[in-house]
């Protein structure tokens, strides 16, 4: 027994070796460029065929062909990466949600390549390039981590690639060449990429799907280190490889013992759960790049070329028409990407799971092999199955409440890979489970007619997700989570419709899809197909129905055409692509005509007087869209040596009962006080305003009032009520709006459309209170049917400010209302908000701007080092700043 257990040790040695090698990678990575890799193990598998193509079939000596493969071709591929498919994106800022679409991009584009080179089939005479011993691996291990570790500890390369990470700017300004340490950390990481493929790759499938995944399985280990250290990533992966082995001893009987076995064979993919489901979330940015989710108009032409295209193989027949049978079905489970992630912006890469759990419930209902229910018939079943697996889009959208960007794609991975792990390979599943079609519709040609049913049904769907209240609320919530909250969208509720309607239309679309095919194939829905699917659509246009079915078309198509691989080699060019043409390729297409027509339309001279407005230094424009001009500030005479102005003693007024009140407010992060205990009164028709400098607790005390953070201790009270814990929606609904210092408007939305969000979630969703606001703020013009995105600062900061007050709030937060503004616009917000007041809305303000403090405010709070150091009426109390 003691020699099985070591030997089981030293195996575990080896497995944990390796995946140490891929966490230790995609660590250096991440630090080095802020890039989760989820190419690495496309890396490591183009590396072992490259291995295997010299040795195999060119005759190499392996250690020349081990050499090529490691020191040229595995650095190579990372630095080409970095300077053609991710510095482009760190040009545009380094969007997280970019870079991860440009990532599965290459995963998608190295494993289609793959397949168009070597074929789809399995290899199993890859050469060994290393004896097989742990010990050596180990070592192997041991001697990069604790290389890596010092060089990013103690070396001056370490630091620059630490200042490049936490901001790339600034290091770039500090003389770093920021794209040099990038480069070294992709060269570095792809290396790592290359030796895991080349060790494992004799000892595992080496096919174009079986070895990426295996290794992006092991992603579990980054994460649980935190993508920072590499000692936590290396101890975890030796321990999870040597329990793995260790439970191969282990023969489980009863019911569970398939379950049970495949667990212990798995502990990589558990691992992964835990780490994605259960561990903080690693990235905080939002799910995808705007211009990805943006909304893309459809010429009604466009639909009347796709239906025709979709009728035209009821003219087809024999394998033509088997083939066409596949694209309605794929068409439903894209556009259950078109609703999670066009609609509700959140990245899922887990819809192959939902659909394959479609098409095995269906299968399962139709043979009465369901636990706990009779046989049923197949369109039934089908029903039946959709109903089933929609509460089950619980299990990533409940993570997605609180995980954005990298982190929610990593637990959408993990949930698709888990069901492909632990439910497609029970028996219930794989042990002569067939699957018919329903009655009447058994031919290809009826079936389908019933396909073009069903996604017609799904496209109606899909359309009703995006227009009225609902469609508002989510593409205010895909544009701005943040300020859809503050306008009292109910966001989590609003993810987890998302999230449930994305899988009962993935289901609905894998159930069509293994009725096609006549039964369940797990193949059909591996987690790699769910990564191509998500690139496809995403690439295609995520917002676009239309798209979506362009991309089923053309996955089904190409493939079934040419030789397998096409489809993603042509989705991973595109999605690589996403740095060169950040808006999309409709954008890209759209501005190159609008180029070339401005060229064509132009003058000779017309384009010289262009050239010479462009090279004129910019006129102060006039105020926007039609407010009159307001009277220039009247100079100050004999200003104070700090530039804060004079001001006039204000008469004494009775003060209303307090609105809004905060009691003794602590918020701590880490072992930074941001508020220690601060309170202040909001009061009806009054204007309160806090002043200070940067890091003071401004900002955090606005956070605690609105909803957006929960004080460690305090209460905050809303006409007697304590709403501390109740969350930002909710406090909107009572009657707290605010706004924010970044901009927080949804640029896919028209300005109409962004003030009636507020209106529809707040306390008023009467058209009335729409046009008031929009009277109000001067946006009842032309400017009101314009989307968002095209307007100029001050005009963006009268629709949050319209869209805020068309919910009839009671109290409005208002955090530096006036960045970006120029002195006319804030004149005119400076009326704009003493009316508000006049009318008895409360107000406070979070400002610098200390001649707009002094010419609202009724009281005006100093805070520094997160208290409340004075308060009173604004003469007092600037005067003091004044005079200190």
């Amino acid at each position: 027994m003691s020699s099985l257990t070591y030997d089981l040790t030293l195996a575990g040695l080896a497995i944990g070796g390796a995946a140490a090698l891929t966490g230790i990678g995609l660590i250096v990575t991440y630090r080095a460029t802020g890039v989760l890799n989820f190419a690495h193990g496309a890396i490591a598998m183009v590396c072992a065929y490259v291995l295997r193509q010299c040795v195999v079939e060119w005759g190499w000596p392996l250690w020349q062909a081990a050499a090529v493969t490691l020191l040229l071709l595995a650095p190579g591929i990372g630095v080409v990466l970095e300077r053609f498919v991710f510095r482009p994106l760190a040009v545009l800022g380094g969007d997280p949600a970019r870079s991860l679409v440009a990532s599965i991009g290459v995963f998608v584009l190295l494993v289609g390549g793959a397949a168009l080179v070597w074929g789809q089939g399995a290899r199993d005479d890859v050469p060994e390039p290393a004896p097989a011993d742990p010990w050596g691996q180990l070592a192997v291990v041991l001697v990069l981590a604790a290389g890596v570790g010092a060089v990013i500890r103690w070396t001056p390369f370490g630091r620059e690639l630490r200042a490049v990470v936490d901001d790339r700017e600034l290091a770039v300004l500090g003389g770093i060449d920021a794209d040099r340490v990038a480069a070294a950390g992709w060269a570095f990481g792809s290396f790592t990429a290359g030796l895991t493929g080349v060790l494992l790759a004799p000892y595992v499938r080496l096919d174009p799907y079986g070895l990426p995944l295996l290794v992006m399985e092991v992603v579990a280990v980054a994460v649980a280190a935190r993508m920072r250290s590499l000692a936590v990533a290396v101890v975890v992966a030796l321990g999870i490889g040597i329990a793995q082995s260790q439970l191969t001893r282990l023969h489980p009987s009863g019911w569970a013992a398939p379950l049970l076995q495949a667990i212990g064979a798995n502990l990589f993919v558990v691992a992964l759960l835990v780490a994605a489901l259960v561990l903080p979330g690693v990235g905080t940015r939002d799910a995808l790049p705007r211009t990805v989710t943006g909304r893309v108009t459809t010429p009604p032409g466009a639909w009347i070329v796709a239906v025709v295209l979709f009728l035209l193989p009821l003219g087809l027949a024999g394998a033509d028409l088997h083939t066409s049978v596949q694209v309605p079905a794929l068409g439903v489970i894209l556009l259950s990407l078109v609703v999670v992630t066009g609609r509700g912006g959140q990245i899922s890469l887990g819809q192959a799971a939902y659909a394959g759990l479609g098409a095995l419930f269906t299968a399962l209902l139709a043979a009465g092999r369901f636990p706990g229910l009779p046989r049923l018939p197949e369109l039934a079943a089908l029903a039946g199955a959709v109903l089933l697996v929609a509460p089950l889009g619980l299990l990533t959208g409940r993570p997605a409440i609180n995980r954005h960007g990298l982190a929610l794609a990593l637990a959408t991975f993990a949930v698709g890979v888990g069901v492909s792990r632990f439910v497609f390979v029970q028996p219930y599943a794989t042990s002569g489970l067939s699957l018919g079609r329903p009655a009447g519709f058994d031919g290809d040609r009826a079936y389908y007619v019933l396909e073009l049913v069903l996604l017609t049904v799904a496209l109606l769907v899909t359309r009703a997700l995006r227009r009225g209240r609902t469609g508002r609320a989510l593409a205010a919530m895909r544009d701005h989570e943040q300020g859809a909250s503050a306008a009292g969208v109910r966001v989590p509720s609003l993810k987890l419709l998302a999230f449930v309607a994305g899988a009962a239309l993935a289901a609905l679309g894998g159930g069509m899809l293994g009725m096609g095919l006549r039964a369940f194939d797990a193949a059909a829905y591996d987690p790699v197909r769910g990564l191509l699917w998500f690139a496809a659509v995403v690439v295609l246009g995520a917002d676009n129905a239309l798209g979506a079915l362009t991309a089923a078309a053309l996955l089904v198509g190409l493939d079934a055409g040419a030789r397998g691989g096409v489809a993603a080699a042509l989705v991973g060019v595109l999605a690589v692509l996403v740095g060169r043409f950040p808006d999309g390729p409709y954008e890209a297409l759209r501005a190159a005509r609008e180029r070339a027509r401005r060229r064509a339309t132009l003058t000779p001279a017309g384009a010289r007087l262009r050239r010479r407005l462009r090279t004129e230094p910019a006129r102060t424009s006039p105020p926007p869209d039609g407010l009159p001009h307001p009277a220039p500030r009247p100079a100050r005479t004999s200003p104070p040596p700090d530039g804060l102005p004079h001001h006039a003693p204000r008469p004494a007024r009775t003060p209303p009962p307090p609105l809004l009140t905060a009691r003794h407010l602590r918020v701590h992060y880490g072992g930074f006080t941001a508020l220690d205990g601060v309170g202040l009164e909001v009061r009806a028709g009054r204007v309160a305003a806090v002043v200070g400098p940067n890091g003071a607790g401004k900002s955090t005390l606005f956070h605690c009032l609105a909803g957006t953070l929960r004080p460690a201790h305090g209460q905050v009270v809303l006409g007697g009520r304590d709403i501390t814990r109740l969350p930002a929606h909710a406090r909107t609904r009572l009657g707290v709006a605010r706004t924010f210092q970044q901009l927080a408007v949804f640029p896919s939305l028209t300005v109409a459309e962004n003030v009636r969000v507020g209106a529809e979630q707040g306390r008023a969703a009467g058209p009335e209170a729409v046009e008031r606001a929009l009277a109000l703020f001067g946006l009842d013009g032309p400017v009101r049917a314009l989307p968002a995105a095209a307007l100029p600062t001050g005009t963006l900061r009268r629709v949050e400010l319209a869209r805020a007050f068309a919910g009839s709030p009671r109290v409005l937060l208002l955090d530096e209302p006036a960045a970006g503004l120029d002195t006319a616009e804030v004149t005119a917000l400076a009326r704009i908000l003493g009316a508000l007041a006049a009318d008895g809305t409360a107000l406070l303000v979070v400002e610098h701007d200390l001649d707009l403090v002094a010419g609202l405010a009724d009281v005006v709070h100093v805070m520094a080092a997160g208290r409340i150091v004075a308060s009173g009426p604004p003469d007092r109390v600037l005067d003091a700043l004044e005079a200190s």
